[in-house]
């Protein structure tokens, strides 16, 4: 029976304040973006509320940073219940998961992200707990060993995953709710900026929050942490204001150009002009000439560019779109590194 003590990991992830030491919206008032999701999730936990049941299983879907943790939190005190945070490739063994789901209590919330990384033989575990609330435990060992079937509290599953597609369809067909979250617009970003910045207690143009938001990638994460490296720039300028083109020359130093490009993006444009008269190009090829392995440029920078017109897939490889082909060459004229 010692395996069925819960994880280290968990001991500090009990409640949401100790998740994090950053700012995280306490309700949905306070969470920007996601406007249509939020209304469906304040719908879901009220009925659950007004049931006393706890909320069906939920399953997020969406790039990292959007705020499948934090909407999970909320939710959590919304409902004035517990939650419990851990990764799908944290749980090595079915213990561990028993473990954790025997010291829920009634309505509370388990996160478990990245959950298409969860073992095999974890998962399996999740079905009878997530359907019946029990669990199957294994006691002894060799011909004394013996099965008991073990009830748990009610509770709510909520599944982060970033690639819906390799979730296995049981675990899949579980969830009573899914729901994918989008990029945020730039006007959102600003207000998430904005909100940051009062967090951290700096004073930021509003030209300035705007231009961060630009660079953000449509991603609150990577607004956070741009406020952040500005805030640094800043504090060595021995600047209290942060006005626009403080932010811009921050960002310049950062690699960020106007477009909220990276280097790495720039990178990836010039290559394909420079040697390939803007595409069609392979990813191999492309990766090879960045020194970048093609996972993370399909993974990390690809899904940017293509979403902004930069980029586009053809059957015979990559290539800039031919009015984006014109914009860049005329932005990148002059510039010998790269013709």
């Amino acid at each position: 029976m010692q395996e069925l003590q819960p994880i280290d990991i968990i001991k500090f992830q009990d409640s949401p304040e100790d998740i994090s030491h950053d700012f995280t919206p306490k309700n949905f008032n306070q969470f920007i973006g996601q406007s249509s999701l939020k209304e469906k999730l304040n719908i879901y936990t009220t009925a659950a509320k007004m049931r006393n049941e706890p909320v069906d299983h939920l399953l997020f879907s969406g790039p990292p940073g959007l705020g499948k943790t934090t909407l999970s939190q909320i939710m959590a005190e919304e409902m004035n219940v517990g939650i419990k945070i851990c990764s799908g490739p944290m749980l090595e063994r079915t213990g561990d998961l028993v473990a954790i789901l025997s010291g829920l209590q009634p309505k509370d919330i388990l996160f478990i992200d990245e959950i298409h990384r969860t073992p095999k033989a974890v998962e399996e575990v999740l079905y009878s707990a997530m359907e019946q609330f029990r669990v199957d435990v294994i006691i002894g060992q060799g011909a004394g060993a013996k099965t008991v079937n073990l009830p748990i509290n009610p509770f709510t599953l909520i599944g982060a995953t970033t690639k819906a597609g390799l979730l296995t369809a049981p675990l899949r067909s579980r969830f009573g709710i899914t729901e994918r979250l989008d990029f945020y617009a730039d006007d959102e970003l600003k207000i998430i900026v904005q909100q940051y910045a009062s967090y951290l207690e700096i004073k930021l143009s509003d030209a300035g929050a705007l231009r961060i938001a630009k660079s953000s990638r449509g991603t609150p994460r990577i607004a956070k942490k741009l406020t952040r490296r500005v805030r640094d720039f800043a504090q060595v300028k021995h600047q209290k204001i942060i006005e626009d083109e403080l932010v811009h020359q921050s960002l310049l130093f950062l690699g960020i150009d106007e477009d909220g490009l990276t280097s790495v993006d720039n990178l990836i444009l010039q290559k394909i002009i420079k040697h390939y008269g803007g595409g069609p190009a392979g990813i191999e090829t492309i990766a090879s000439l960045i020194g970048e392995d093609s996972d993370t440029l399909e993974a990390v920078y690809e899904p940017f560019l293509m979403r902004k017109g930069y980029l586009e897939k053809t059957p015979r490889g990559r290539q800039i779109p031919h009015l984006m082909l014109l914009k860049l060459k005329r932005k990148l004229l002059g510039q010998e590194t790269i013709f």
